[in-house]
């Protein structure tokens, strides 16, 4: 039987970090840039990223928070304040050390003017954002500060991919401050909930929620959160976090408050995020051998209409038809969005162009010509299905349909994504069975393997280690479906354990 011929080269299977890559640029989404590391957030993946923004921050402004904005750079002696913290750090920070540039007598440029102090480019905000809080409270009636920001990371990334790990990323960090523990700790969890709605209801990507170790924990956290995505290679991805700080940071950067008995105390702090690797955890979830698939409900257009013009007089006839349909979609609304459509008029074959679509993952093309427009009907094709089942339908049909249609686009991505998700979690017993799962069959060129793995740990820091340093597999989360009662050995080294955790290669 003869392959049949895909839009990306290669496949999947073939080899999916080329495959990853492929889609990026088929969809237009990012290319890389002259500084080594970053890259460039086209129109098309940062209409998503937008998206992404504004669901997020309807829901953080449905939870009380507020948006502000904090310097980019931070002096060297706040990040010295939380050693713990810098130590996480210190190897990933870009430091500014000079503040112009001269000539060089050699027709160059070189820095000049030292500065006093060094400044860290932001690898992440604690520190000055506590700085400004020690300043904010004085007392508990000053509490709680619910903050986000919306900002750019740089973090010196020696090995990049687009998305996924780049020396420069965009992303939004939440820093709040409370009177008491048990007011930070269900602030930690609150943001927790909401990143796993986000993931699960937007860009339909089932997670598994729970607590990292503490070899994995956030550098300065007390407990730090996250939910786990598993790719199409089986690989997981962590997609967000959120940090239960405790004291630490309040006391580095002496944020106190004077309490209702009138004592002078230190607050509770947490920091929760997520980054533009969420595109890529998108990308990695629904995309296919023909390009990327987007979940409506982050969808920078919901349907494209494409005008079948093969002379002059298709012209007068086609487009006005194009035009009236997409108005009438527009009186349409989407999961708080009026619909978003394009007609795509450019000079391009009709095949090419439909194809180019197929790969940028628009939910639903529309192509439109003199026959359509002599039927009144539309031809329609649902990027979650192939092409080979476009279908014909009443033009009335079709925009009574389409709100219907985007969530069954929606839902399907979801209950697709889960039952692959559930299809490669097990549950291992022996460490010959977890060494045999993660090892590849083919050693120079690894083929798809492995995936999450669900087993008992006996909390020793050397058998998380080991398994590191042996397979490439780290622990993910101890998962917060834990049943304290049954036991069990750990995978690993074979002592009684009560603990459970998600094993699994990441990125």
């Amino acid at each position: 039987m003869k392959k049949e011929k895909t839009a990306i080269q290669p496949t999947r299977e073939e080899d999916y970090s080329e495959w990853y890559q492929q889609v990026i640029r088929a969809a237009d989404l990012a290319e890389t840039s002259p500084v080594r590391g970053c890259m460039v957030i086209k129109p098309w993946g940062y209409a998503l990223w937008e998206n992404i923004q504004r669901c997020l921050d309807k829901l953080f402004k449905e939870t009380g928070h507020v948006n502000a904005y904090f310097p980019l750079f931070i002096p060297l002696r706040l990040m010295e304040k939380e050693a713990e913290h810098v130590e996480g750090f210190a190897k990933e920070c870009a430091v500014v050390t000079h503040h112009r540039l001269e000539e060089d007598g050699k027709n160059g440029l070189k820095p000049a003017g030292e500065l006093e102090e060094p400044l860290v480019v932001r690898p992440t905000s604690e520190t000055i954002i506590g700085e400004m809080y020690a300043k904010w409270v004085q007392s508990y009636r000053d509490l709680p500060i619910l903050i986000n920001q919306w900002a750019n990371i740089v973090r010196w990334e020696m090995r990049t991919r687009l998305f996924l790990r780049t020396t420069e990323f965009l992303w939004q960090e939440g820093h709040t401050a409370h009177e008491t523990r048990n007011q930070a700790w269900d602030e930690t969890m609150k943001m927790l909930d909401v990143y796993k709605t986000f993931a699960e209801k937007y860009m339909a990507v089932p997670v598994i929620t729970g607590e990292k170790t503490a070899g994995e924990r956030f550098p300065g956290a007390d407990h730090t959160f996250c939910i786990e995505a598993m790719m199409q290679d089986r690989k997981a991805l962590q997609s967000g976090t959120s940090h239960f700080l405790g004291q630490n940071f309040a006391k580095s950067a002496q944020i106190q408050y004077q309490s209702r008995e009138g004592q002078l105390e230190y607050v509770w702090t947490t920091s929760w995020g997520v980054s533009t690797r969420l595109i890529g955890a998108m990308i990695m979830a629904h995309g296919d051998d023909n390009g990327m698939v987007i979940p409506p409900r982050l969808a920078p257009s919901h349907v494209v209409i494409l005008p079948i013009i093969r002379n002059d007089s298709d012209m007068e006839t086609v487009l006005p038809y194009c035009e009236s349909l997409a108005a009438d979609i527009r009186k349409l609304r989407y999961y708080e969005r009026d619909l978003e459509v394009v007609i795509d008029k450019r000079e391009v074959n009709a095949g090419e162009k439909s194809w180019q679509w197929v790969k940028k993952g628009i939910p639903i093309t529309v192509e439109i010509g003199p026959r359509d427009i002599e039927e009144n009907s539309v031809y329609v094709g649902r990027r979650d299905q192939g092409r080979r089942d476009r279908y014909s339908q009443n033009r009335t049909e079709f925009i009574n349909s389409v709100i219907s249609v985007l969530d069954d686009i929606q839902n399907g991505l979801f209950e697709r994504a889960k039952v692959y998700r559930d299809a490669h979690l097990h549950r291992l017993t022996t460490w010959e069975e977890f060494k045999v799962f993660y090892t590849p069959k083919n050693q120079e060129k690894p083929e798809i393997h492995g995936g999450f793995v669900r087993a008992y740990w006996c909390e020793d820091a050397d058998c998380e280690t080991r398994v590191n340093d042996e397979l490439g597999v780290t622990i993910r989360c101890i998962p917060f479906d834990q049943d304290h009662k049954s036991k069990g050995t750990c995978v690993i080294c074979g002592k009684e354990s009560r603990t459970e955790v998600i094993f699994a290669k990441a990125y």
